[in-house]
């Protein structure tokens, strides 16, 4: 197949291993005076966004970062638990920057761009050495060189951590930075500010209209460049991992401004977060994929066993990831993971309540904790009880916050019975399609960390978000963003009183009169629980072409429902959260309708997305490269139609095979 002519990737000619060096040695340069008067808007301050409006402002742009937290420290970067990945080879292990490459490529199930990637494993180590500057309090041994720990699809400790908060104490290093450039008064933060949509003049992407979320006030915010660092689309579903304020309205603007959205049915499924609990439930919890380290997962091998997990004795469990895949076991991919959860579940071997969960067990890990810890002290015949409680002491150490948030959401004790766990939605590798330079294909549009398509394929592998979000925001876009900004510095200050702005202002403030005057009988809350259902039942953990098609006719029939009965309460001017919701509620039902369509469309399973036709005999993902090979970018042309366009997938430097963790 041809790659699209509307899709210019702008790779760089050259070696895979020399592509960047090369393009950073040739790239147009903005000089320091012309920097001060080049404007860039940054929307969302998670890790991805604040490291991008920190670095940018520290090579001298005039910065505007918008969240709409009341500070960029409640992003939901925050909430990543586990680690970050980078090619150090601490551990002499084997480690190094191609078998890094190697291993996204292969976790993504072949669905990724090789350039990207290798730049991803590229500047890896460099987030390390920028974080540590920062004072981020990664894990170290006894020695004093920062510890690792292993995450699903690879067989190496490559993983940096900061107990079961690294996220936090990674962003709270990003912030630092952010605001100490704040404080300088090069960046100027919008706190309390929703972008809700994108103003191109002449072609180019040249600001935002913002609006905020205090005030209700709409207000024009020009620029030379947007970066949109807002997160991925998980909250689709309506229950996930992701934080309740996380959406795809700013994304969304932008595509139905011209900006493709590629891959929107690549979902990732996380394989160890608290089961639901009932259907009062609106947020799910994650249990850092770390666990998987040293729990072990496990299932009754007697169908609709009620006894509890420390009830049953060894001979009696099925631990059916060890089984299945030996090589990997309980550290495959979060995709296989999830899906052999499913299929356990479903074939009567659930636990819980529900029977929709399996367990999650440190009983060994304690007892090899525990011996290592009288072996040390020289301590022969310990009673196990001793043993086991100096076990408990050394894995309190090391995930201890995530077993108190387990006991304190489950009311059960993680260190005297097993872990209930089961899949939820998680991350979404789908988004705005970008080039090399994370420009999407609105010029001057940019879009960083997971609200772009371009690193993770078909699946993440964990501890990966970090390392993209950062990569993108430290490393990558300033130094791509000066290849545009260089043309722009003739072009001087853009006057929001233009009459694109103009007009785009009109058609928001349009919008919303129109939400506000439905005063129908049905919350925006019903509706987004609804469309979550549609969503997870028909294009979730496994999708079928019925499904899939009972699922479109069912959006479009709740889209219409929605303009016809939601009622926001409430008034425009003031601070409205049910408006805020009924905003996001209205992009989240035509997004949900274009994941159905491009799962439909993919008549293959890879990765995250498992299409039930498309498996092989051992019921893994089936891929069909000869048709498949490539990235689904969409244009939005009107509702309910969408063009397709495919961005061919080359593969030069690594051997095609099907994906094996066996």
């Amino acid at each position: 197949m041809a790659t699209s002519s509307r899709l210019d990737a702008r790779i760089p000619q050259g070696s895979l291993e020399d592509k960047w060096e090369k393009y950073k040695s040739s790239v147009s340069l903005v000089n320091p005076a012309n920097k001060r008067n080049i404007e860039v808007i940054v929307v969302g301050t998670g890790l991805a966004g604040a490291s991008a409006a920190a670095t940018l402002a520290e090579m001298g742009y005039k910065v505007k970062a918008f969240c709409f937290q009341d500070s960029p420290r409640r992003a939901h970067s925050i909430a990543a638990q586990g680690g970050i990945n980078a090619a150090k080879n601490y551990q002499n292990d084997g480690d190094s920057v191609h078998r890094l490459f190697y291993d996204t490529i292969k976790g993504g199930d072949y669905r990724s761009r090789e350039a990207n990637v290798h730049r991803l494993a590229e500047v890896s180590g460099n987030i390390i050495d920028q974080c540590v500057a920062q004072g981020v309090p990664f894990a170290r041994e006894y020695g004093g060189l920062l510890s690792n720990r292993s995450f699903g699809g690879v067989q190496v400790q490559r993983t940096f951590y900061a107990a079961g908060q690294t996220g936090q104490q990674l962003l709270l290093g990003a912030y630092s930075g952010l605001q100490r450039q704040v404080g300088m008064g090069t960046i100027t933060m919008y706190n309390r500010h929703e972008m809700l949509d994108v103003v191109k003049i002449d072609g180019k992407c040249r600001g935002i209209i913002a609006r905020n979320l205090i005030t209700g006030e709409l207000e024009r915010h020009s620029a030379h460049a947007v970066l949109l660092c807002t997160g991925g689309y998980g909250n689709v579903f309506y229950l996930s991992t992701n934080a309740m304020g996380s959406n795809v309205t700013a994304a969304w603007k932008a595509h139905k401004r011209g900006a493709f959205f590629a891959n929107p049915c690549f979902t990732q499924i996380h394989p160890t977060c608290i089961p639901v609990s009932g259907e009062h439930q609106s947020k799910l919890t994650l249990m850092s994929e770390s666990l998987r380290n040293d729990g072990r997962i496990w299932v009754p091998k007697k169908q609709n066993d009620t006894r509890a997990g420390n009830a049953i004795p060894e001979e009696e469990r099925d631990y059916y990831l060890e089984r299945r895949y030996p090589a990997f076991g309980n550290l495959v991919p979060r995709d296989i993971a999830s899906r052999a959860a499913k299929e356990r579940c479903d074939a009567g071997y659930g636990v819980g309540s529900s029977k929709l969960a399996v367990f999650l067990d440190f009983s060994a890990a304690f007892h090899r904790y525990g011996q290592g810890e009288a072996n040390k002290n020289n301590i022969t015949n310990a009673p196990e009880s001793q043993i086991l409680e100096w076990g408990k002491a050394v894995v309190k150490e090391k995930y201890g916050n995530l077993f108190d948030m387990y006991k304190q959401i489950t009311g059960e004790d993680p260190y005297e019975v097993p872990m209930r766990i089961y899949p939820a939605v998680h991350y979404t590798m789908g988004g705005l399609w970008v080039d090399y330079n994370l420009m999407t294909t609105v010029p001057g549009l940019y879009s960083l960390g997971e609200a772009n398509f371009s690193d993770h394929g078909a699946n993440r592998l964990g501890a990966s978000a970090l390392m993209q979000g950062l990569a993108d925001g430290y490393f990558v876009i300033p130094i791509t963003v000066g290849a545009y900004l260089a043309g722009e510095i003739r072009t001087g200050h853009i006057s929001t009183d233009h009459e694109a702005f103009v007009q785009t202002e009109k058609e928001v403030n349009d919008r919303i009169q129109k939400l506000i005057t439905i005063q129908g009988k049905t919350s925006p809350e019903l509706f987004h629980r609804r469309l979550g259902k549609i969503m997870w039942d028909k294009c979730g953990m496994a999708r079928n072409e019925k499904g899939l098609k009972e699922a479109i006719l069912e959006i479009r029939a709740l889209r219409e429902e929605f303009w016809k009965d939601v009622k926001v309460m409430g008034t425009v001017k003031d601070f409205n959260p049910e408006l805020d919701k009924a905003n996001r509620v209205a992009d989240f039902i035509e997004l949900g309708e274009l994941m159905c369509i491009d799962a439909l469309t993919r008549n293959e399973s890879c990765g995250g997305h498992f299409r039930e036709e498309y498996q092989t005999e051992e019921g893994e993902a089936l891929r069909d490269d000869e048709n498949f090979m490539f990235v689904s970018a969409w244009e939005h042309i009107d509702t309910e139609k969408w063009d397709l366009h495919k961005e061919e997938l080359v593969y030069d430097n690594i051997k095609i095979a099907q994906r094996s963790y066996k």
